[in-house]
């Protein structure tokens, strides 16, 4: 008698519970100290005890809004800058050597001058964000530019794409989008680290970095678990709700090539 397959579905869950079994077994019986290692169940109670306490959705909310001045500052600023580095040699000549000596500063060593230009604000925790975001967009955008063929530009202009907008507009832009895509997500999940480092200054007394460590200094690791599991599970949200979006919409003719 043939058994049927398990479903794709049924080996995800089968993997996650067993994963929760070992993790109990070894808190439990291995480790047995919750300062090295909580259980599942001391992170269950932990997560109950903060939805009572009413206090996740204030950070959340702040953490969102941290992460949010971050990314969309560094596309609105990334965006056009490598746009104009993959376009134009002469901009390409001029940033190029500025941004391969700032690229490689992690962004953590940032804080310093976050805290003395913005002080202990929003928006000097969206900067670190910032920085970790913008250079992935940056370099993304720049090289889906730099690798639109000429023969686009060509049938471009001989379609009446004459000025440079209107052959970055209907020409190199559309080629480029996956590669800005892909940018995009890359600073997302680079900002989206980034975040625990911008909210641990004192930027504020919420959010989802800023309790990480409230609750270290305070010995409570089953809360810094639960905290940093919510990080996991809302930048896997972030990250699938982007992929839907652009792939089911704007990068959505790439899908006829798929056998």
């Amino acid at each position: 008698m043939k058994t049927k397959p398990v479903s794709k579905k049924g080996i995800e869950i089968i993997s996650l519970v067993t994963a929760i079994i070992l993790w109990q077994l070894l808190a439990d019986l291995v480790i047995g100290n919750t300062f090295i290692l909580p259980s599942f169940t001391d992170v269950v109670y932990a997560f109950i005890t903060i939805i009572e306490r009413g206090v996740l959705f204030t950070d959340l909310t702040i953490s969102l809004l941290h992460f949010g001045i971050g990314i969309i500052s560094a596309l609105v600023i990334g965006v056009p800058i490598g746009i104009a580095m993959g376009w134009f040699h002469n901009a390409d000549r001029v940033a190029d050597p500025l941004i391969e000596i700032v690229r490689p500063i992690p962004p953590l060593a940032w804080i310093p001058f976050a805290i003395v230009w913005f002080g202990l604000t929003h928006i000097s925790a969206g900067f670190v964000v910032f920085v970790g975001a913008v250079f992935p967009i940056i370099i993304n955008t720049l090289t889906g530019f730099k690798s639109v063929s000429k023969v686009y530009v060509e049938a471009g202009k001989v379609l009446g794409c004459m000025k440079s907008t209107s052959l970055i507009r209907y020409i190199a832009l559309p080629y480029s989008l996956p590669s800005i895509a892909a940018g995009i997500r890359i600073a997302m999940g680079v900002g989206w680290m980034c975040l625990v480092a911008a909210e641990m200054f004192g930027v504020s007394k919420n959010g989802l970095g800023y309790k990480i460590w409230w609750h270290y200094y305070l010995h409570q690791m089953d809360f810094v678990l639960v905290y940093m599991l919510i990080l996991g599970f809302l930048g896997l949200l972030i990250d699938r709700v982007f992929r839907w979006y652009v792939d089911g919409k704007l990068l959505k003719w790439r899908k006829g090539v798929v056998v």
